[in-house]
């Protein structure tokens, strides 16, 4: 087992490492000039005392902790996998309740979870994307809390103006310190509650639609260009399925 997978292995490993990386995101939060814009919708929210569903991609999870200036507060549906375990035990050090679960494992455990804290008043915040991708294309998971909870759905993002762009499924943002910052939060999405399957499928694309425009405008306004969704399923499987039948005609 390699020293890495042994440490992430071990909780006295994980507990090490979530200090440094709690220790890492202030440091990196509290030396940057930040700008906020869109916020004025989480402060209605909170005003008409409505708990909403917090939707971010999973490439900016990172300083999402940080986005939690209070009276804003949610709770992160964060996967029950080891790299998971890690991100909970970080994000505990900021305050944030963690729901364990995923769409692929633990999923109607969740949603039922994450229900039960909207029914209660309390926020809970997802990566649409995650854990496993496609980057930046919306399961429905989001969607259907929101729906069975009642609550809107708000896109959030962030970008940085000095930054390294991992070469991970996701492009992960790793933030540099002593830097300029920009968060943005998109209009709320609702969610009707008899929504069929065909209504779902619209919602699910424009949340999807709006946290692209809104991650983009960030990049944008920090000096980047945007980071590129992935090609979205379908378009992959025809792909795939033109290569095979190129493959079998002798390539032509």
């Amino acid at each position: 087992m390699r020293p890495l997978k042994r440490l992430l292995g071990s909780d006295a490993g994980q507990a090490v490492l979530a200090w440094i990386a709690a220790l890492y995101i202030r440091l990196v939060f509290r030396t940057t000039r930040w700008q906020w814009q869109g916020f004025e919708a989480v402060d209605a929210l909170i005003r008409a005392k409505r708990p909403f569903v917090v939707c971010f991609w999973h490439n900016r999870l990172l300083l999402m902790p940080c986005a939690q200036r209070p009276p804003m507060r949610y709770h992160m549906l964060i996967s029950g996998h080891r790299d998971g375990r890690l991100i909970a035990r970080t994000i505990g050090h900021f305050g944030s309740g963690v729901v364990a679960g995923s769409s692929s494992r633990g999923g109607a455990t969740a949603l039922k979870r994450c229900v039960g804290l909207l029914d209660a008043g309390d926020s809970v915040g997802i990566t649409p994307d995650g854990p496993r991708g496609p980057r930046m294309r919306a399961a429905a998971g989001a969607v259907e809390i929101a729906r069975l909870g009642g609550a809107p759905m708000l896109p959030v993002t962030y970008s940085v103006a000095r930054r390294h762009v991992l070469k991970s499924w996701d492009r992960f943002l790793l933030p540099h310190p002593f830097n300029r910052g920009l968060f943005i939060v998109g209009a709320p999405i609702e969610v009707p509650a008899q929504a069929d399957a065909e209504q779902v499928e619209a919602t699910r694309l424009e949340l999807e639609r709006r946290l692209n425009a809104i991650s983009a405008e960030a990049d944008r306004l920090t000096g980047h260009a945007p980071i590129e969704p992935a090609e979205p399923a379908a378009n992959r499987k025809d792909r795939f399925r033109n290569a095979k039948r190129r493959l079998g005609a002798g390539g032509r």
